[in-house]
């Protein structure tokens, strides 16, 4: 297979990582090996519904709708313990998740970094306070509406989503200018 027709099938991104990444990162952590270089392992888009325990037909449009940005099925999230103040039971319906790898998941960072958070009003940055000390970044968005492939007449009700992007890195510093080399733009 010649180097061409790899970069045709291999995510932009992917190739952006493994191209001008992995130099930039070996210079300024001064790693001794490629392999300490941080990687991003997975994403996770997880949808919590809590509308979900009054009319469960809700949560089939937030599966529909996961599929179509992340071209995957998602699972539907269960409740692990009964709350009656909710009047929630153990094992009901109430969200939505779906973890990306590989090739799908470098599309979907892709598609989020340049259509889908342009697309947000007032939109500013990300904010740099989503680490949580372990080199993984965390962030909400308001409304599935800034994805494309999601269409206003269609939506059933607007909700939120959590984004969580796992990287191998150990330090938060790390992780930030893996992040920032690979195209998301925290504010100042």
């Amino acid at each position: 297979m010649s180097a061409q027709s790899q970069a045709v099938s291999s995510p932009r991104l992917k190739v952006k990582f493994q191209e001008e990444v992995v130099p930039k990162m070996l210079k300024e952590f001064s790693y001794k090996n490629p392999m300490q270089i941080p990687r991003l392992e997975r994403i996770v888009i997880n949808v919590g519904m809590g509308e979900a325990v009054q009319n469960v037909k809700l949560l089939d449009g937030v599966v529909s709708e996961l599929a179509l940005i992340t071209g995957q099925k998602p699972i539907v999230t269960r409740a692990k313990k009964a709350i009656a103040g909710f009047k929630l039971r153990q094992g009901m319906p109430v969200g939505a998740k779906v973890t990306l790898r590989g090739g799908r998941m470098y599309e979907f960072l892709d598609r989020f970094l340049n259509v889908g958070l342009p697309r947000i009003r007032d939109f500013r940055g990300v904010s740099p306070k989503g680490f949580d000390g372990r080199g993984n970044y965390s962030m909400g968005l308001k409304e599935q509406l800034t994805f494309p492939e999601i269409k206003y007449d269609d939506v059933a009700s607007i909700h939120g989503m959590d984004i969580t992007m796992v990287t191998s890195a150990k330090r938060n510093d790390e992780a930030k200018a893996l992040l920032g080399y690979l195209g998301i733009p925290f504010s100042s």
